[in-house]
């Protein structure tokens, strides 16, 4: 396996002050180890540095950029299921959103990734399942605010509108960011209370 390799963008994407687990035999470049120094980010080498498994699953939109994250998260240590698509021939993007959503609401795996060609139509298809709350993520500060605010648990993204270096720090950053303050919990809690009362029939 190639040994993944952490940059300065992957720390300019983190908060200053963070942890970051890395494989023990990434490497890690002396921008990126000069950018952790000036922003008090603290890298550990972990022989597990992920804590959970990752699921993927994109059109043929999304496709080459799916593999090229996917390769990625394996490099960083994250277990990844790849719901597919697996080649680039046409398929519709409902199909493979809603393997993916499914599995997240069913509580078979915590967190996923969708992608298409614009990030919307998955997103839409993925909101649809209870217990769902996926988010179009276009740069740091939105993917920041999806999981800490609204504790997002989908994430898609748009494969024909962002380049690899850009998803991957979103990605980067959904994955490390959590649900933060008590204020956003009780909203959470309040979309939780709007899906079960749709579900029983009383709006």
């Amino acid at each position: 396996m190639t040994r993944p390799i952490i940059t300065e963008a992957d720390i300019l994407a983190l908060e200053p002050g963070t942890a970051f687990s890395v494989p023990p035999d990434a490497l890690i470049t002396p921008a990126a180890q000069d950018r952790a120094r000036e922003r008090g980010i603290e890298i550990r080498r972990s022989p597990n540095p992920s804590r959970e498994a990752v699921a993927l699953g994109a059109d043929h939109a999304g496709f080459a950029l799916k593999e090229k994250l996917k390769a990625w998260l394996i490099a960083l240590g994250y277990e990844v299921r790849d719901f597919g698509t697996f080649d680039e021939r046409p398929v519709d993007y409902p199909d493979i959103a809603h393997r993916v959503a499914r599995a997240v609401s069913r509580g078979e795996i915590a967190r996923a990734i969708l992608l298409d060609g614009a990030g919307i139509g998955s997103c839409i298809v993925a909101n649809k399942l209870p217990g769902v709350r996926a988010a179009l993520c276009y740069d740091r500060a939105t993917a920041r605010n999806s999981r800490e605010h609204n504790d997002a648990n989908v994430l898609t993204l748009g494969a024909r509108l962002l380049d690899e270096v850009t998803a991957r720090e979103i990605v980067l950053v959904w994955l490390t960011h959590h649900l933060t303050e008590e204020r956003h919990r009780r909203r959470i809690e309040k979309i939780r209370d709007i899906e079960r009362r749709y579900l029983r029939g009383v709006e």
